[in-house]
């Protein structure tokens, strides 16, 4: 009996445990959900609830006053966003995965769910982001079971033939230019091949988070045409962030679907042994 419940952990035969909030971490149902959300207390990823505010929410290619947008200016705020959210989370440890779902149903809208590489990491991430603001919007952050985005995206998506288009259940996930990903990402493969004392990536771009003395939520562009992120900060103007200490000792192996399980299947066991 444990062992046919563990094999059907996670997929529609199981009718205890909901098997899209397992595979995306996002169920539609939400708490009326008929089925069990487990929750986890630690995962290496994070889920930032609807945080992604595209400029056509109402109506695609069109903005809130009627007017059309051209596709490379939403482009370009969508890559504004994701190197704000890169670079402020890069500070807590190192990203493996930073996903941006382009769906348009309610549990799914604007989602993002950033994967690091050590739990611990995504911990001292999620703490930190606790009553904090985005764009004058409220960061609503949690831990989320997905660990293999491999079973949470749209296949029929990334071959550009999903029929259900942006209510699908599984992830359309946004992508960026092939230039900010090398120059984000990159850094990562640079500093574990390097053998020389150059600064840790996490601090590369510290400068570029300095007091401000203005009280904007949103990012902006100065007079010179830089650009100032839009997290909020506490009651003495300085940025609430920390950096934590990264943890010497080797990385966990990410867990996958199989092996938990079959983590599931023995903690059954052990529990049959002791009844």
């Amino acid at each position: 009996m444990a062992e046919h419940l563990a094999s059907i952990f996670g997929t529609e035969k199981d009718r205890v445990n909901c098997p899209f909030y397992f595979k995306i971490g996002a169920c539609r149902h939400g708490d009326r959900c008929s089925r069990l959300h487990n929750r986890p207390t630690i995962s290496p990823t994070i889920l930032l609830a609807n945080m992604y505010q595209r400029p056509d929410m109402i109506t695609p290619g069109v903005d809130s006053q009627g007017q059309p947008i051209d596709p490379r200016k939403i482009q370009e705020h969508f890559e504004d966003f994701y190197e704000d959210i890169f670079e402020e989370l890069s500070k807590f440890g190192e990203i493996e995965s930073l996903n941006v779902c382009d769906n348009l149903a309610d549990h799914m809208i604007g989602n993002v769910y950033v994967q690091f590489r050590e739990e611990d990491q995504a911990a001292a991430a999620l703490q930190a982001l606790q009553g904090r603001f985005y764009s004058g919007r409220p960061i609503i952050a949690e831990f989320s079971p997905v660990t293999d985005f491999r079973e949470a995206t749209c296949r029929q998506f990334e071959e550009n033939n999903c029929n259900r288009g942006g209510y699908c259940n599984f992830m359309h996930v946004k992508v960026i230019g092939r230039e900010l990903r090398k120059r984000l990402f990159g850094r990562y493969r640079t500093y574990r091949g390097s053998r020389s004392r150059s600064i840790s990536p996490r601090h590369r771009r510290d400068k570029e988070f300095r007091d401000r003395d203005h009280d904007r939520d949103d990012y902006y562009r100065d007079r010179n045409g830089r650009r100032h992120d839009r997290f909020d900060r506490d009651s003495g103007g300085r940025r609430r962030h920390g950096s934590p200490r990264r943890s010497r000792s080797p990385p966990p192996a990410r867990e996958g679907s199989e092996e938990r399980r079959a983590r599931i299947e023995q903690w059954n066991r052990e529990r049959e042994e002791k009844m």
